[in-house]
């Protein structure tokens, strides 16, 4: 009995200090810690790699210039000064050969993950960007392990604790492939957006761009996170809204940079 008292009372204590060091006030209620985010960001990471049929990753050799377009886009975000994690995840970038998704991933610890197809379909740099930094406020603001906390509660802290389900992070790796986020999720990921690019040189609403384009297509063949949020409209206004009220002071990518380069990019892929 004594036993079973005690193991309780670690538990309970583990969990107020686990809550307290890993929830802040603009984040919601999350089990993960920081190093379990990167964690699982490496296991999501060896998924993906595992699976090539699927997931069929561009060598980083081979198209080493269209890698390094896209590292220094990532690096330009990254460097706006408004990356919670900046240094603590590692941002790594791979793209998808797959010309018939319009799509783009981040995991948690800052795995990035664009399709071919996406690229493709967008017009410009700006585009790009708002969508690149749409799929980072994701892992930035831990969008992920927040709605595994929700769906796993206390059970997934109390396995972990005790290691009475050594599978569960990889479980849970498994899923964060195909995980779906909530509308308030979506909508703060399109916020900052916003207030990663407004510094760069790139224009503040440039994910406006894809959900206009989409828009203006009648919607045919939309990425999976559209199917569930089905309003780009109002999307678009939000963006948009949101960067005409921050008084952004960058925006002054040039029309060559912002559309030749970007085409110039986009030949260099298979």
């Amino acid at each position: 009995m004594k036993s079973a008292q005690f193991k309780y009372s670690v538990i309970m204590i583990l969990f107020l200090s686990f809550t307290l060091t890993t929830c802040k006030k603009d984040e919601g209620f999350n089990l993960f810690s920081i190093e379990d985010d990167k964690q699982l960001g490496i296991q999501v990471k060896e998924e993906i790699l595992a699976d090539p049929v699927n997931y069929p990753i561009l060598d980083k050799t081979t198209y080493s210039a269209a890698y390094a377009y896209l590292n220094q886009m990532r690096d330009i975000i990254l460097n706006s000064g408004k990356v919670t994690y900046k240094n603590e995840f590692d941002w790594e970038i791979s793209i998808i050969r797959d010309d018939s998704t319009l799509n783009a991933f981040c995991t948690p610890g800052g795995y990035i993950y664009v399709y071919t197809g996406l690229i493709k379909y967008l017009d410009d740099a700006s585009s790009l960007a708002g969508v690149l930094g749409h799929e980072m406020g994701h892992a930035d603001k831990r969008h992920s392990t927040e709605a595994m906390s929700k769906q796993y509660g206390i059970s997934t802290l109390v396995s972990v604790l005790l290691g009475d389900n050594q599978g569960l992070l990889t479980d849970i790796a498994q899923s964060l492939i195909s995980l779906q986020f909530s509308r308030d999720n979506e909508k703060e990921a399109d916020k900052y957006s916003v207030i990663y690019l407004c510094p760069t040189k790139y224009h503040a609403d440039g994910a406006a761009n894809f959900f206009q384009k989409i828009e203006a297509s009648g919607g045919s063949n939309p990425p999976e996170f559209l199917s569930t949020h089905p309003n780009p409209d109002r999307r678009i206004l939000n963006i948009q809204t949101q960067a005409d009220t921050s008084s952004c002071s960058g925006g002054n990518i040039s029309t060559t940079e912002n559309v030749s380069n970007y085409n110039a990019f986009k030949a260099m892929l298979p």
